[in-house]
């Protein structure tokens, strides 16, 4: 699997994510007059927010949802690049950030886990050819699933990257906050130096490669209809 070179530097950093393209992870579940929306995708937060309520009416439109949907939605999208927004220009320190990236999904038949370690230095980082790459590897046909898995990639290092964000506190906080962050991954960072030159974003170590190994299942039609009755019991 071919990686992208590291970008690494102890430096603190403008807010953004921690990839090639500054894309946030868009997650919608809207439910009204016994209808529900759910989707996931990413969104550029350089757009101009009147596209939001194109993207919103558009959607209502092809998915012949109620009229309701238009303002839910594109109040949702709006309420999440509203946060992201408020990290812009906020410095945040991610040096030697090494951050487990968990998957979990069924997209449809398909049933992916697998975890694995990513540098969040390296801001040519590409979740999409990385998910593209994993179902080339992995023999998966299903043209949904590369994308939820890098939507699950970018949702998980947002999460990792708002929570590294600087805060104004105490020079005496700060400096507790900048060890308690390089710290966390410290250890693994170490270990993946040694084994791997830290030239790479994403990393399995090779002493947990048995561990670390990706499980891919495709479902019958009978577990599908199973999981989705308990998914459902699960939502009520």
């Amino acid at each position: 699997m071919k990686l992208p070179a590291t970008s690494s530097s102890k430096a603190p950093v403008k807010f953004r994510m921690p990839t090639e393209d500054n894309l946030v992870p868009i997650r919608l579940d809207i439910e009204t007059e016994g209808q529900r929306y759910k989707d996931a995708f990413t969104w550029n937060p350089s757009d101009p927010d009147s596209e939001v309520v194109v993207f919103a009416k558009r959607t209502v439109r092809d998915l012949k949802l109620p009229p309701q949907f238009i303002t839910q939605i594109a109040q949702s999208i709006q309420t999440q690049l509203t946060e992201f927004r408020s990290y812009e220009g906020q410095d945040m320190y991610t040096a030697e950030k090494i951050v487990p990236i968990k998957l979990d999904l069924r997209v449809n038949h398909t049933l992916i886990k697998d975890h694995f370690l990513w540098d969040l230095n390296n801001y040519e980082s590409d979740p999409e050819e990385f998910a593209r790459t994993f179902c080339n590897d992995m023999g998966i046909e299903d043209p949904e699933v590369g994308p939820a898995v890098a939507f699950a990639i970018r949702e998980q290092l947002y999460e990792s990257v708002a929570s590294a964000r600087e805060i104004k506190i105490s020079k005496k906080g700060r400096r507790g906050a900048e060890h308690a962050i390089s710290s966390k991954g410290g250890g693994n960072a170490l270990d993946l130096m040694k084994l791997f030159r830290y030239n790479s974003s994403v990393v399995r170590k090779r002493k947990e490669w048995y561990v670390y190994e990706p499980i891919v299942d495709i479902l019958s039609n009978e577990e599908v209809d199973a999981l989705e009755a308990r998914e459902d019991r699960n939502t009520r």
